[in-house]
Order: C-alpha cells, then structure tokens, then sequence
C-alpha cells in the first residue's frame, strides 16, 4: 500500500495545507486542487484530473525517485518512469529545462485508471460528479490508480492462472468478466473465495516448481462474443502460451501424485467443513473494498450447486472445471461417499484420465451427430412444453400414478430390537401409507406419513443386494425416521424416485418421473461388478493396469484401508461398466454420479445457541447434530415466506409457513453469507431456457446484497 509521508516531506514536497491530498502512486500532488472544490461551476472530478501533472520529471543524483511500471502501478522498482520528488516541489511541476528528455519516453494509456478515496474505501467513478457531491474535504487521501490489477486465480482444476481482475466493479461483475475470459458459461454458478492461509511449520519443506498460465496480456472487447477460431475461442489462438492455457482449462488433469494428496489438508469433522465456506468474498462489493491486493492467491470454484444447461458442445471448460471440483471434493473427504461408490468414481477417473491421454476427445464410434443435435432439439421442445403450464394443472388433467407393493420397513426406537417387518406400502401422491397385508388395504393404515418436505437418503450396496431407502419425516417431535427395504434395483430405481419427487412436492404424474428411475437405474449399473468370481476378473486390452496407480484415485481413508493390489481388480472390473463412454459423456456420467450423493452441494455453517451446524443446499436449509451428525429439522425454501438480516446483532431472521420462525447468528462465518447463498438460490431457481445467458444482475444484488455498513 501507499505511504503516508510526514510532515517534512510534505514541506519538501511544496504542499499546503487545507487542500485534498491526491497521490499518484507514493507522489501527492495538491497545490492545484483547492480551486476545483470553490470554483463557480463546483469543479468535476475529470476537471481535477486534468490538472495532474502528467509530465515526466527528470531524476536527479541524490534525489528520492519513484516511478510508473508496466502495469500502472506505482514501484520504487522495475520502472519506466522515473520521476524525482524534490524537483517537482521546487519547480512546481515543471520540467528541467537542463535535462534532456529521456530517449524510452512514450504515451501511458489511462483509460483504466480511476481515484481511490483511501478512507472511505470507495471509488470515485462518477466523473462529472463535483468533489464537493463526493464529500470530499481538505483531509481526504485519493489515489490514481488502475482498475484492472492481475490475481492469481487457483482454478477447480488446482492449476495457477494469472489475469487481470477488475477492481471496481461488485465482485459478481468481476467474476462474469473472468469466467467471459475463461469461456465459462453462466458464471453466476461461480464465486470467488480467499485462499486459506498456510500454517508456519517447524521443518520448512521446499515446494515444487509449479507452472503459471498467465492470460494477464489478453484483453477482450466489451459486450461482444469472442469469436472461435479452430475450434476454441479466437484470444486463446494468438501464441502457443494461450492455447496451452485453453487445453489446460478444457481437458481433465491427470491423477495427482498419492504421497502429495495424502499431505493435503482434509476435514476430519463437520466442525472442519464449515470453514471452507467462511472464506467467501462479498458479491456485492469489490477486491478493493475487501482487502484484496494486486497479486493476491484467489480461489475460483462453483460456489451454488444448481447447474443450468450443461452442454459439452458449448461448455467444455465449464464442464472439465465441474468434473474437477467434484473429483477433488471425493479425494479431499469433502463428501462422503460408500466403498462401492469410491470404486464407481475411481473407474470413471482412470477411463477420463485415458482418453485424455490418448487424444480421444470425440464421440464412440457409430454414433450420428445428425441424430445427436436432433434429440437435443427435441428434449429443448419437451422442456418447453413442460413448462407453459404449472404442475397442479398439468396433475389434475392426468391420472397420477400409485406405487403398491410389499416392503420390508424398519423403525428405530430406542430399547428396541425388532428388525424389518414386511407391511403392503402404498405410494400415492405424496403420502405414504403401509398395511399389514394386502387384504387391509381399504381400511385404516398402521401409519400415513406425507413426505413433503422430508429428507431421502439412500443406503444401497449392489453386490450384497441391499436396496434400502432412508427417509427423515418432519414431524412436531423433530425429524421421524423410517428405513424401506427394495427387493431388487428396478423396485428400488421406482421408489426412490418417487420419494424424490414427493419430498419437493411433486407427485409421480410429474414428467421427470422417468428420466429419475433411468438414472438411478444407470448408477446402479456402475456398481454392478461382472459376477464376483476370483475367476471372473475382466480381460480384453480395456482391462489393462497399464499406467494405472489405485493411491491417485481413491481418498486417503481407503488408501488406508486396501493395499494397491487389492484397489487395482476392483477399480477395473468396475472400468468394464464405462469402458465404452466417450469423454464427454464419462465426465457427465461422474458428475451425476456426485450430484446422487446424499451430501452432494451441502455448504456447512456453525450456527450458535448451541452445539449445531446449519446445511444450505439448493432448495432447502438443514439443521444437523454437531455431536452426532443427524439431520434435526428440514426446511424448504418453497415453504418461505421471507428472510431478514439484522447487521447490527448478525442475526438471520427466517419465516416458514404455518407460522414457523427460525432465527439464528452465525459462528464459524458471517451471516452475509448465509444470506448469500440464500438469495443466490433463488436467484438461480429463477432462470429460464428461453432467456439464454442473459443474466439479471440487479435483481442477483438485490437478493444477495446487505445494507451492512461497510
């Protein structure tokens, strides 16, 4: 940051007092600004710019100098211009005539640079506003600086990048000019968040040399779509340094080095979790006003998990930095996951990691673009015409599907030790109803729980064959639980889609009814294995270990558990289920595979009175033991009325229906952020296919924006 001179260097300098101080990096140049504040017309702030002395002093031997660097920014070194301070105070800002000019001397663009009013921490970027409009008096400190200043941004992928950010805009516009850059479609998915501070050790350990991409020189054309040129975006063709930036962005990195993975940091506890989130930057302010300097470590990552319009013809950096935040959340423990489960995820990643490899980055054999682009049209026309009339008339005009069949239903109580009893389950509408047998049915249940609202979670192993259905029903005691057993996968995939949808309030009737069973169906498949034989290990040229390390695949806890020899069968027979998937279509078959976890997209934040944590996911808010990790209480955000944000007290305020208040301040963050993600959901769950990209930023600020006092 700049220096505050003293009170010699201000005489030296020939300053007076009762005129505002303007700075030119560590120069302050104020003799001539008094007038633009008592002037006739109130003097604007362009006028005040003008009477900067622009001109390049000359230095002096013995003489304290400073200077403009390449990027705009004032240094004592590495400058171009070098000006001496003395001089310009006994001269008033006039050249020496005695000195020549300097042979290098040549025009400096200042479109970019604005002022900064140091103790308000504000930009000044209404020009034709007086000085006067602003508040500023003789005590004020402004500074000319740029508003572009290059960041390191660490991207999802793990890799460095440095580019230029800007520095004046709210921080959601800054990241919508990062992810234009990047070609990242619909960055409002996007945030950014500080770089968490590394802890001191005893025995300093040299780090490896890691690349930097560096995109700082690139400069894009505002309000225009950059233009493709040899199939990636034209400004990532100008030299070989950006198109290996753009292959860095679009295509998976290889598994990282097992010895480095075990050395990360990882969460040991819920109470672990919610740090992550502490660190979020404000999207309605800018770098500058939340401390962030020139050069800074930032942390780009999706930061609302509500992914709209995943394409991998339009989005294949914003699908490859989806993949790897979700493969990175699986080998840091972020989520949790089955054994089953890691063996599914761990064969996608080895089957992405060889086609990547290999250049194999189009689509199998035998397959018709033609027919391709043709489905898609007519899965945008079925989206359409699901949505031109609302659900409930969409429900009354067609009959709405039962499920009846035998289940095995568990109940746990306390001091109890029944186990699964099979009971006639009928699924109709919402509500659930079981009997003791089938002849029972037209009288009374034993039990009618109406799953609006409650909590689904699945408990399946495919190779012992169990099917099992969590539910956690609100009820006035708190969350009810109840556990139902599936015969087989096709009863399970009908199931427990319909639970699904019945916990958002929609019925079977509901047109995503099928493609839900289809993709259960489609992730019990991945974790089918080929018979479970000792004889029965896959074969073929697919089922070779060749380059296959198991330690770069799998989470440190099951590195822990299984030796290399024991992971690398599993992780092929599980491979012989994808091996036919192009690389497009293996990473969205991963990313659905995370979003069915039953953690997926669940931000954590300690909450205080007492000892709970508080899960905000995309369409609902959770509140979870600390002690031992249960979900307490659930509420949707299709149940809320409205939220407030007390600033003074950093209380968050909520109102359910049927009279439901929830208040609570926060611990491990500031409750900015919970209102945050709060108002982004909403904001997301507003977008529709017919408006493309165009992204209404008012209304995200005003859902996401505070009226704390900054």
């Amino acid at each position: 940051m700049w220096r505050e001179p003293s009170g010699l260097e201000w005489k030296r300098w020939g300053a007076k007092i009762g005129a505002p101080r303007f700075w030119v990096g560590e120069l302050p140049w104020e003799a001539k600004y008094k007038p633009t504040l008592e002037g006739p017309s109130g003097g604007c702030l362009q006028r005040a710019l003008l009477l900067l002395p622009w001109g390049r002093p000359q230095a002096r031997p013995g003489c304290p100098t400073l200077g403009l660097d390449r990027a705009g920014e004032w240094s004592p070194q590495a400058s171009e211009y070098w000006g001496c301070a003395e001089c310009w105070g006994q001269q008033g800002g006039r050249l020496d005539p005695d000195v020549p000019p300097c042979p290098t001397d040549r025009k400096q663009d200042w479109s970019d640079h604005a002022i900064w009013w140091e103790q308000k921490r504000q930009w000044l970027l209404q020009t034709h506003w007086t000085l006067d409009k602003y508040g500023i008096l003789a005590d004020a400190r402004l500074f000319f600086g740029p508003q572009h200043r290059p960041v390191i941004l660490r991207l999802p992928n793990r890799r460095a990048l440095r580019l230029r950010a800007s520095f004046s805009q709210p921080l959601f516009q800054a990241v919508a000019a990062i992810c234009r850059l990047l070609s990242i479609r619909h960055p409002e998915e996007l945030s950014l968040l500080r770089a968490p501070e590394k802890k001191e050790k005893k025995k300093k350990e040299k780090e490896p040399e890691e690349e930097l991409y560096d995109l700082s020189k690139v400069v894009l054309a505002g309000g225009v779509a950059p233009a493709v040129f040899r199939g990636m975006p034209a400004h990532f063709s100008d030299s070989a340094q950006t198109e290996a930036c753009y292959h860095m962005l679009s295509r998976p990195q290889p598994p990282p080095d097992p010895l480095l993975l075990q050395r990360l940091p990882r969460p040991s506890s819920l109470s672990d979790k919610t740090q992550l989130h502490s660190r979020w930057l404000d999207s309605s302010r800018c770098l500058m006003q939340q401390g962030i300097k020139a050069g800074d470590v930032l942390w780009l990552r999706f930061k609302y998990y509500s992914f709209f319009d995943l394409d991998p013809k339009t989005d294949p950096v914003r699908l490859t930095q989806l993949y790897e935040q979700a493969r990175w959340d699986l080998l840091l423990e972020e989520i949790d996951c089955t054994e089953e489960e890691m063996m599914v995820f761990a064969a996608l990643q080895y089957h992405i990691n060889k086609l990547s490899q290999s250049g194999e980055v189009g689509e199998p054999a035998g397959t018709d673009p033609g027919l391709d682009d043709l489905d898609a049209a007519l899965s945008n026309l079925e989206v359409k015409l699901e949505g031109s009339a609302p659900t409930d008339v969409l429900d009354s005009l067609t009959t709405i599907p039962e499920l009846k069949d035998y289940l095995r239903i568990f109940r746990p109580r306390k001091l109890t030790l029944k186990g699964y009893r099979q009971h006639w389950v009928v699924f109709k509408e919402t509500t659930l109803s079981y009997y003791k047998s089938q002849d029972e049915a037209p009288g009374d249940p034993i039990q009618q729980l109406n799953l609006k609202g409650c909590e689904v979670v699945p408990d399946v192993n495919v190779s012992g064959q169990k099917f099992c259905i969590k539910l956690l029903v609100p009820s006035p005691e708190g969350m009810s639980e109840i556990y139902l057993r599936c015969q087989d996968e096709q009863q399970y995939a009908r199931w427990m889609a319909g639970c699904r949808l019945a916990s958002k309030g929609r019925t079977m009737a509901d047109s995503s009814y099928a493609s839900e069973v289809q993709a259960i169906l489609a992730f019990l498949s991945l974790q089918r294995t080929g018979g479970g034989g000792p004889g029965n290990h896959p074969q073929g040229p697919d089922a070779s270990a060749e380059g296959l390390n198991p330690y770069g695949l799998v989470a440190p806890r099951f590195q822990r558990k299984f030796k290399a020899k024991q992971l690398t069968p599993r992780i092929l027979e599980a491979h012989q289920n994808v091996a036919q998937l192009s690389l497009a279509e293996a990473q969205l078959r991963f990313i659905q595979a995370w979003q069915s976890l039953p953690d997926f997209g669940i931000s954590y934040v300690m909450v205080s009175r007492k000892d709970e944590i508080l899960g905000i996911a995309n369409n609902r808010l959770i509140r979870i033991d600390l002690a031992v990790g249960d979900v307490v209480k659930t509420w949707r955000f299709s149940n809320m009325r409205q939220w407030n944000v007390n600033w003074d007290i950093r209380q968050v305020a909520i109102e359910f229906d049927e009279h439901i208040n929830v208040a609570f301040s926060c611990v491990s963050a500031s409750c900015r952020i919970v209102h945050e993600y709060i108002g982004g959901y909403i904001f997301l769950s507003t977008r529709e296919r017919a408006r493309g990209e165009e992204l209404d930023e008012d209304l995200f600020l005003q859902l996401t924006g505070g009226h704390e006092a900054f």
